[in-house]
């Protein structure tokens, strides 16, 4: 029997997400998505279905790669307009009682000190069901924007988010100790300042000498989530992120993936069952095949052939507006999604710009099932047994059509055969996800900050230490 399935639903704060034009259909509710009702209601709805988080993405930046003109975005509502991720945990995590919600933030935009503080806040007031999605961001105009002259390379942004996530350890598991929080109201002392440190951090790109503002949260840590899929992406993966997400719509590039992070975890001393990989995918189904293929075929005729191309150019870094339709896509050298340049010219499968266009215009980079509710059952366990993923990172084509669909009739499917959730488990979101508790576990190298005492004595005699002079 297929191991067990799960599903989050991949979202994001704007209008159509990964499917452009579609916010053009009468039954899509894409267009309200400034509305809270918009929020709780996705957020009651997927808990329905036990969904283990809603996934919201996020970009700081905007798609000007396509014809290079941010117009097609513009045009198009191609993830512009688009609001904060954050700003979202609290109305969901009021209208659900289990759903996680997954936050992206970039590594690249934001100081570390500030953003801990408001993690932090968010795992409080969701008791614990809050996971932060740690990217680099690969918009050239995310960094012109936030006055740097243009994004870092590669690799080096990964090398900046390893300093940043060593300084929220830092501040989430070391700066309060356990018992730092007294609440003493008969000795009117509420914490303890001698299990309260400054974190003495000074690094490469980073100075954070003081002590994290909140106290701990339910989680310290919230649960990790990362997507990168390039080499320095699965590294980073395989040493810090405890959910990954991956879009191919090949099985074969998924089950290579997922053999490569859970290999590379273990070499860094982790449990690799403890790393939960989920597939981007979307899902169009009936009653019958024949009702879901109509109904994929519906949807096909608001898609919008620019706005996929908007997508694609921007996460590639190639400006598919300079190709004829029935070019094929080559492999270019860029400075954004390595991975996505990777997929799209790997050989496997040779792409025309059109095909591109087609393909992307529903549900983005994974794959696409579409029947009745055993056809897609069959299809996802085939992709459960062939790849080892864990689950499915669900897009959509209408909101909230596509997830009221799949749980409807998926979701019931998947459970007569025993490979889905009927209920969650009790506790934060990370206790729901791995069965054990709240916080991190010692495997994970967020656990070697929590003495941080030790850590800054080590670091100061680190700097110290003088070379010895190299003998001829």
């Amino acid at each position: 029997m297929t191991k067990p399935i799960r599903f989050n639903a991949f979202e994001m704060n704007c209008i159509g997400h990964q499917s452009p034009g579609l916010w053009r259909h009468p039954r899509d509710r894409s267009w309200s998505y400034n509305d809270l009702e918009y929020w709780t209601d996705l957020g009651r709805l997927l808990e329905t279905g036990f969904f283990d988080s809603v996934f919201i993405a996020d970009v700081i930046g905007y798609y000007d790669v396509y014809k290079g003109s941010l117009h097609p975005a513009l045009e198009q509502g191609v993830q512009i307009p688009v609001n904060d991720p954050l700003q979202l945990a609290n109305p969901i995590a009021q209208a659900t009682e289990h759903l996680g919600i997954g936050i992206t933030a970039s590594t690249s935009f934001e100081h570390p000190y500030t953003f801990a503080r408001r993690l932090s806040t968010a795992d409080h007031h969701t008791k614990g069901r809050v996971g932060w999605n740690i990217v680099t961001s690969y918009l050239e105009s995310g960094a012109r924007n936030i006055g740097q002259k243009g994004l870092r390379s590669h690799d080096n942004r990964y090398d900046v988010a390893a300093e940043y996530v060593e300084v929220l350890y830092k501040l989430f598991e070391g700066s309060w100790e356990e018992g730092a929080v007294l609440r003493d109201r008969e000795r009117g002392l509420f914490a303890d300042p001698t299990k309260i440190h400054e974190i003495g951090h000074k690094g490469r790109y980073f100075d954070v000498p003081g002590y994290h503002l909140c106290e701990p949260s339910p989680q310290r840590t919230p649960v990790l989530f990362q997507a990168g899929a390039s080499g320095a992406g699965k590294a980073f993966a395989a040493g810090h992120a405890e959910c990954v997400f991956i879009s191919t719509p090949l099985k074969s590039a998924t089950a290579a993936y997922v053999r490569e992070i859970r290999a590379k975890a273990a070499a860094a001393g982790r449990d690799p069952k403890k790393v939960l990989i989920y597939a981007m995918a979307t899902i169009i189904t009936d009653e019958t095949d024949e009702k879901a293929r109509r109904k994929f075929e519906e949807y096909q005729t608001y898609a919008s052939y620019d706005g996929a191309l908007v997508l694609m150019s921007g996460w590639t870094g190639i400006d598919f507006g300079r190709y004829a339709p029935t070019d094929t896509v080559k492999k270019v050298e860029t400075n954004a999604i390595i991975s996505a340049v990777e997929h799209l010219s790997s050989g496997e499968k040779t792409w025309t710009i059109e095909e591109l266009a087609k393909w992307g215009g529903i549900g983005g980079m994974g794959p696409l099932f579409v029947g009745s509710a055993a056809t897609v059952a069959d299809q996802l366990q085939e992709w459960i047994e062939e790849t080892d993923v864990d689950g499915f990172n669900l897009a959509y084509a209408l909101a909230h059509e596509t997830f009221a669909d799949v749980i409807g009739h998926v979701v019931p499917e998947l459970q007569r055969r025993g490979v889905y959730p009927s209920a969650y488990r009790e506790g934060t979101l990370r206790e729901k996800l791995f069965g054990d508790g709240p916080l991190l576990p010692e495997t994970h190298p967020a656990a070697r900050y929590r003495d941080i005492q030790a850590v800054k004595r080590a670091e100061a005699e680190a700097r110290t230490r003088i070379p010895e002079p190299a003998t001829a």
